[in-house]
């Protein structure tokens, strides 16, 4: 019994110490280089599937994207989705060098819209992980890049 509780310590200390240090890569080394790329290659491959969102406290982050109309869809697997989280948020989204605003709203009443989208978005993905942001573009006529993101 003693071994399991000891185990049981070990797995927890080391989930732990893992989050911070992924939060830490991500934030720091994994999207500023993302960022830098897209920025330097707005027409590139990498484009094709990643945005910029600036979500209200300004925060800029690279995210998946799919465009359908005049909707945006990204999926978050982080906390960054409660900036959205009830009413619609104000927000930009930089598609491909084109800077589009808009309002945005983490989806997390409507789980058959949300599998729906992420059938399309993330078809990859483990079923019910990730929460689906839904941004609504101010200017549904504004130039589309290509239909999967």
């Amino acid at each position: 019994m003693k071994i399991i509780l000891y185990v049981l310590l070990g797995v927890a200390a080391l989930a732990a110490l893992a989050v911070p240090a992924l939060l830490f890569y991500y934030n720091s080394i994994a999207n500023p280089r993302i960022t830098r790329e897209l920025e330097e290659d707005p027409g590139g491959e990498l484009a094709n599937r990643v945005m910029l969102l600036t979500l209200p406290s300004g925060r800029r982050l690279p995210v998946n994207y799919l465009r359908e109309g005049d909707r945006v869809y990204a999926g978050a697997d982080g906390r960054w989705w409660k900036e959205l989280e009830g009413e619609r948020f104000p927000v930009t989204v930089w598609v491909r060098g084109e800077t589009l605003a808009g309002t945005g709203r983490a989806v997390l009443d409507d789980p058959a819209h949300r599998e729906d989208v992420f059938s399309r978005l993330r078809p990859n993905a483990l079923p019910g992980f990730g929460t689906l942001v839904e941004i609504r573009l101010d200017d549904p006529g504004a130039p589309q890049a290509s239909e999967r993101r």
